[in-house]
């Protein structure tokens, strides 16, 4: 096991290129809301210096937004911003650990959003796309579709 994935220390684990080309293929993303120079799976994309945490999402034009967020300490925040964004109209696809204890889960997903869980384990990439081991959590795509939440 990749001790790495367990830690907050290294956030930038990408997205297999294969699995998120069939999301891709499904939803026509416009927006990599997470992502680095290297890793970004869309020509328009947010860095850690363009914070997507504090940019819009709803982008002119349309488009889907793909976010797979740094999986820290930090999550809950991303989950929220996606939940937020959805409220404004934004078609959102977060690719996030299968963590349903959390408050986040609770408070922005269950109830809120199309839940689709991942079989088996992801193998994460390195910004060059060599994979890592498959990864030590379940994974879940939560997808919001853009319309206001009716709770």
């Amino acid at each position: 096991m990749n001790a790495a994935l367990l830690s907050s220390k290294k956030m930038n684990y990408c997205t297999p290129q294969g699995f998120f080309d069939r999301l891709n293929a499904e939803f026509n993303f416009a927006l990599d809301a997470a992502a680095s120079d290297k890793s970004a799976k869309c020509p328009k994309y947010y860095t850690p210096e363009t914070d997507g945490l504090k940019s819009p999402w709803n982008l002119a034009g349309g488009g889907a937004v793909f976010c797979n967020p740094p999986y820290g300490r930090e999550i809950g925040k991303w989950v929220r911003k996606a939940y937020e964004e959805a409220q404004g109209g934004a078609t959102v696809v977060l690719l996030i650990p299968a963590r349903t204890d959390t408050a986040y889960f609770h408070e922005y997903i269950y109830g809120r959003a199309e839940i689709r869980f991942v079989r088996g384990r992801l193998h994460f990439t390195d910004e060059e796309g060599n994979a890592y081991p498959p990864a030590p959590f379940p994974s879940m795509v939560v997808i919001y579709n853009g319309k206001r939440d009716e709770k």
